[in-house]
């Protein structure tokens, strides 16, 4: 997918900035997720990964993301200190589709969420599934790639066709809500670092 212009990118960061001053603090979640969880198939949006350290003791040091077909992120949020990203891809240029990424070098202690931010957009309404690998400091693994019931869930998104329509559900309400936390902090994140890494 083309990678956005540093102008346009940076217009989205004033608008998100303008929504709100608010700094949000990061809590660790249950489990891996992404969010926002509900968006627009076929719009540019901000995501965020989370990933909690759940292990007493350890920290997290490496993330591996494997990014569902259909899900084309143009560019990334730089990751927190501490933290190199390396993209896998098919194609090249304009053409560029990233298949996975792997976050290294971390040290996210436990009770705190590994977060990471990037621009993408789905090309469709449909469930996106994600498969995220987890590395703690000790070596072990954990992979968040199984069912809604399991222990350690894939993370999804919902792409709809549209958020409108005559009523507000409870669901659009909460997916709302939760897609203005993440845009806010992605806000805060963007203002504060380096120009997002972009696909060449």
């Amino acid at each position: 997918m083309n990678a956005r212009s540093p102008r346009g990118r940076a217009a989205l960061v004033v608008a998100l900035a303008g929504a709100s001053a608010l700094v949000l603090p990061a809590t660790a979640s249950a489990h891996a997720r992404i969010s926002p969880p509900v968006s627009v198939a076929g719009k540019l949006q901000l995501y965020s990964l989370g990933v909690p350290t759940e292990k007493s003791g350890l920290t997290t040091a490496t993330i591996v993301m494997t990014v569902p077909s259909g899900f084309g992120i143009d560019s990334f949020v730089p990751p927190p200190a501490g933290w190199q990203m390396h993209l896998q891809q098919t194609g090249s240029g304009d053409s560029a589709v990233v298949t996975k990424v792997t976050w290294t070098g971390g040290r996210t202690p436990t009770g705190e969420d590994s977060l990471f931010q990037f621009l993408a957009q789905p090309a469709s309404a449909r469930t996106y599934t994600f498969q995220v690998e987890q590395t703690y400091s000790d070596g072990s693994i954990v992979n968040w790639a199984g069912p809604e019931s399991s222990e350690a869930p894939a993370p999804t998104i919902e792409a709809v066709s549209s958020l409108g329509g005559g009523g507000v559900s409870v669901l659009s309400i909460v997916a709302l809500v939760i897609g203005v936390l993440g845009l806010l902090a992605g806000a805060f994140a963007l203002t504060r670092g380096s120009e997002g890494r972009t696909l060449t």
